[in-house]
């Protein structure tokens, strides 16, 4: 019997978007993330006594800064090795040979594999053949799998590497294969990286994506960490080991029927003391979604800001750390527009006029202007919390917005 840890997409020092600048973020935690995230790799590996582990691609999140992230990682390995616990890795997309220009020597429990050609390593005592290959290159667009060589017999084969398989939403389809290929390898486990979210896609054999060690930003919410295999003989079972030291999560909040400040604030707590029961223990950083149709809607777009701050308040008087990343409010109006519509008024007309209709060339111009400026914008706009737009399904709930904001200023008879 034996065991291994199987983890990917430790990136390094990447930094945690969304938060850094926030006045009550805790730095501290965010800066050094992924580190305490490898610790813990380290810590669990030691207790739990494994045999080996395997880093399936991306320790880094491209070039180092200074050379402290290279000194960090080793300085993880040096621990492994004073426990015997040797180390097999591939590079991925972001610590491809030609991304990284700055060198250390890595310890000598520390195997790496080639990146311009697969190889294989056995490690003899165990009976296991590790068969695998780095990226040379950020792009690879070949398939990395079909090269990897026969599994080696009588040995216990894995085999190591970063794939997108045939793709994954937010992930470049770098070494692509289909999990058809791998299972007809032969191989008896395929440790992969690249997809950060956690996915067993076969166990007979298991093809396992473990996800990244440590979620950096909104994209990559809940857990997240590695995965511990047991073989006995030929049995195989695997189990998700949490890493992480700060989560990200989504807090979606119905204020269908809201009416006052007090029922916002009653409803929001709700959700975030269920969000902070399920993570006991954990600094949360959290995106809160806003939706249903309330009377507090006009009010909410007149003045985002002191409910985006009555969000920040509900979770600082709560007993966790809570920070909030950033509010989307998607609430909408009550159902009340047949009295205004009906009146005789200017501003019941204007209300008709609004709600009417719009004309489809006026639309289709506003949509060539509004995707012009997105062009302008390049990066910023490619972030990923940013709103695009890109058809007139897209302009529809900011359109909705606009025509209840200008309404609400009439009503009110002033600046929000």
């Amino acid at each position: 019997m034996f065991s291994f840890i199987h983890c990917a997409d430790l990136h390094l020092d990447s930094p945690l978007r969304g938060l850094s600048k926030k006045e009550d973020a805790p730095v501290d935690e965010i800066r050094l993330a992924t580190r305490r995230a490898l610790e813990n790799l380290v810590d669990l590996a030691v207790k739990e006594g494994v045999d080996f582990v395997l880093i399936a691609g991306d320790v880094y999140d491209g070039d180092w800064q200074d050379y402290s992230t290279g000194l960090f990682f080793n300085s993880c390995m040096a621990r492994l090795r004073e426990r015997g616990i040797p180390v097999y890795l591939i590079r991925g997309n972001h610590d491809a040979a030609s991304n990284i220009t700055r060198r250390l020597v890595l310890p000598d429990n520390v195997t790496e594999f080639p990146v311009d050609r697969p190889a294989t390593v056995t490690i003899e005592d165990l009976r296991v053949a590790i068969h695998g290959q780095g990226y040379k290159e950020r792009e690879v667009w070949t398939n990395l799998a079909a090269g990897y060589p026969d599994p080696v017999p009588g040995y216990f084969n894995i085999g190591l590497l970063h794939t997108s398989l045939e793709g994954a939403e937010g992930h470049e389809r770098y070494a692509p294969a289909r999990a058809e290929e791998l299972v007809q390898k032969g191989y008896d486990y395929w440790a992969l990286g690249h997809i950060h979210k956690r996915q067993v896609v076969r166990e007979n054999p298991y093809i396992v994506f473990p996800g990244n060690i440590q979620g950096r930003h909104v994209r990559e919410t809940g857990e997240k960490g590695c995965t511990l295999v047991k073989v006995d003989g030929s049995a195989v079972s695997v189990e998700h080991r949490p890493l992480d030291v700060l989560r990200w999560q989504v807090c979606s909040v119905d204020l269908t029927d809201a009416e006052t400040i007090g029922d916002f604030a009653g409803r929001v707590e709700e959700a975030l003391s269920a969000l902070a029961a399920e993570n006991p223990g954990y600094p949360l950083a959290v995106r809160v979604e806003l939706f249903g149709r309330t009377p507090l809607y006009r009010t909410i777009l007149q003045d985002r800001d002191r409910f985006f701050h009555e969000i920040v308040n509900a979770g600082q008087m709560m007993n966790a750390d809570i920070w909030i990343e950033k509010v989307k409010f998607h609430t909408e109006p009550p159902e009340e527009r047949g009295r205004a519509a009906s009146g005789k008024d200017a501003l019941s007309a204007f209300r008709r006029n609004i709600d009417g209709e719009p004309d489809e060339g006026l639309i289709r111009e506003f949509l060539r202007d509004v995707k012009a400026v997105q062009a302008k914008l390049g990066a910023y706009i490619r972030r990923e919390d940013a709103t695009r737009v890109e058809t007139e399904e897209d302009l529809e709930p900011l359109l909705q917005d606009a025509r209840e904001y200008i309404f609400a200023l009439l009503t009110k008879g002033g600046r929000p």
